[in-house]
């Protein structure tokens, strides 16, 4: 992943190494070092910074709004966990969990949308459609009943 050069200096920072790797005054490797980054960022940013160095930046807006799914997106999530509620409530059904990634592949199929499974499961605790895991019990308690390990116990048989 690339570094992100907005946290860790400022625009007046770069701005003054640009100027001065442009005066010949530091070699390119050396700044490519200080800020950490490869050849081709490197290029990339002295290029941004030759077109118009007065309004040069090296911070950035995203362009969308992060962590946040469609509304409809949301509401088929929601009424695909109620159906898989209704099948969990029901006795005759042996279900005791809900299955987020059947309803990650009904998104898709039935509504031709898609959501990551952490979104799924998310949206399923915050609304209340999330069983905690249950505690399987041992598959035995079995005690074993020798004085050294290995030992043979040999039961006679009486007839």
């Amino acid at each position: 992943m690339a570094p992100q050069i907005h946290k860790k200096f400022s625009n007046e920072q770069v701005k003054e190494l640009m100027q001065k790797y442009l005066n010949k005054e530091i070699e390119r490797k050396y700044i490519q070092e200080i800020l950490g980054i490869g050849k081709s960022r490197f290029f990339e940013l002295t290029q941004s910074y030759r077109e118009d160095p007065e309004t040069f930046s090296v911070e950035y807006k995203r362009s969308g709004q992060t962590r946040s799914i469609d509304l409809e997106i949301k509401k088929n999530i929601i009424k695909e966990l109620a159906i898989d509620k209704k099948a969990i409530e029901n006795k005759d059904i042996p279900l005791y969990r809900y299955n987020y990634s059947y309803v990650q592949k009904r998104l898709k199929k039935v509504y031709k949308q898609t959501a990551a499974l952490t979104i799924i499961i998310n949206h399923a605790k915050a609304d209340g459609f999330y069983l905690p895991k249950r505690h399987k019990q041992k598959a035995h308690d079995g005690e074993v009943l020798t004085n050294n390990a290995g030992e043979l116990i040999i039961f006679p048989i009486c007839l």
